[in-house]
């Protein structure tokens, strides 16, 4: 008892690799190595870029913006007019500077999502499931392995982001010290220069942690398609075929080819045999053949039926050994008789058909 159930427990054990197939039936249901960090690095990376190399543009969009508002709308007589006119242009002087950032971000979000899954489109796991919202299993995922690592993490993240930026300000410490003395103009291309190099030092930092973090989630995804033997095992019957089904369909096949071929033993000339352990059933007709032709042949049990057949339908049975075996081992139902063999066969027909003119 104890020995089956310890079978029964290592059988149900996910000990194997998952199949091809479970993996494409995890990826259907959307369900992926995916790292959110790895989206989060990569859109930092990409807007701090952007900023870098298109920043001096938004900033000089959004002086612009300040200036006519102060210098040719700010003492403006509002009229139903004018206020559509005012609202049409600002929203298109903010859509033109900040069109490019969104744009940035959203190809951003596109190609870590590709980096990480490639081309994916699963409807199945944005259908809404009640079993989501099951307060049980929230506590369970709240009060689980999985989120006290995701919270370690987070802690991490959080002490390295503010000791690189920690470390960046310190750089430039003698700088901010200074800030005062700088004009406005170059006090504020100082702060953006030193936010834009903040935001790309963390953004590097974050793509390296998200790389370990894509690594991990790799792993845990990994574990959780594993997969038990009996798995393996249902898998491969539905796929397969379940050997026992498949078995007695070959089994009705060989029945159904045994009953084809005794169905043409009547119409042979001559069966030669070993005498009872060989049986090999030949036709000829000159008129439409170039060589005798096998049409049943059989070893053991199978030759016993073909030669019960060929006696009750008065079909003669020569006993040739070395032709039965040669017959049977070198040609297949259905195809002629080998060239090597002609004269052999050919005698043999001869001698029958002389017994049958006697007759």
């Amino acid at each position: 008892m104890y020995l089956s159930l310890d079978l029964q427990y290592f059988a149900q054990e996910k000990t194997e690799k998952a199949t091809p197939k479970k993996r494409k039936e995890s990826r259907d249901k959307g369900q992926v190595a995916k790292s959110s960090d790895v989206n989060t690095a990569f859109i930092l990376l990409f807007v701090f870029l952007f900023f870098m190399f298109i920043g001096s543009y938004m900033v000089e969009q959004m002086f612009t913006m300040a200036q006519f508002t102060f210098t040719d709308y700010l003492l403006l007589n509002l009229s139903d007019e004018n206020v559509h006119s005012l609202l049409v242009e600002f929203v298109y002087q903010l859509a033109i500077t900040v069109a490019p950032m969104m744009l940035v971000t959203i190809l951003a979000a596109f190609f870590s999502n590709y980096l990480q899954v490639g081309f994916l489109f699963a409807p199945e796991a944005i259908k809404i499931k009640l079993s989501k919202i099951d307060p049980i299993k929230g506590f369970k995922r709240i009060f689980s392995i999985r989120a006290l690592v995701e919270f370690l993490k987070s802690m991490l993240k959080i002490l390295l982001v503010g000791l690189v930026t920690g470390g960046v300000m310190w750089f430039f410490m003698e700088d901010l010290l200074k800030l005062g003395l700088f004009s406005i103009e170059d006090g504020m291309g100082l702060i953006g220069n030193l936010i834009v190099l903040m935001g790309l030092a963390v953004a590097l930092l974050l793509v390296f942690l998200s790389i370990l973090d894509y690594m991990y989630q790799k792993y845990d995804h990994e574990k959780n398609i594993k997969m038990s033997k009996q798995d393996v095992k249902d898998e491969y019957k539905k796929t397969e075929g379940d050997p026992l089904i498949k078995s007695k369909i070959k089994e009705k096949q060989r029945q159904m080819a045994m009953s084809r071929m005794m169905q043409e033993v009547p119409k042979a000339d001559v069966v030669i045999t070993n005498p009872t352990h060989y049986a090999i059933a030949l036709k000829y007709d000159d008129s439409n053949m170039d060589a005798p032709v096998i049409i049943a042949k059989g070893v053991d049990f199978i030759a016993l039926k073909v030669i019960n057949v060929a006696k009750n339908n008065e079909v003669m049975t020569v006993e040739n050994r070395p032709l039965a075996r040669a017959l049977y081992a070198q040609a297949e139902i259905g195809d002629q008789v080998p060239e090597d063999l002609f004269k052999a066969v050919a005698e043999v027909l001869a001698y029958v058909y002389r017994i049958q003119r006697k007759i």
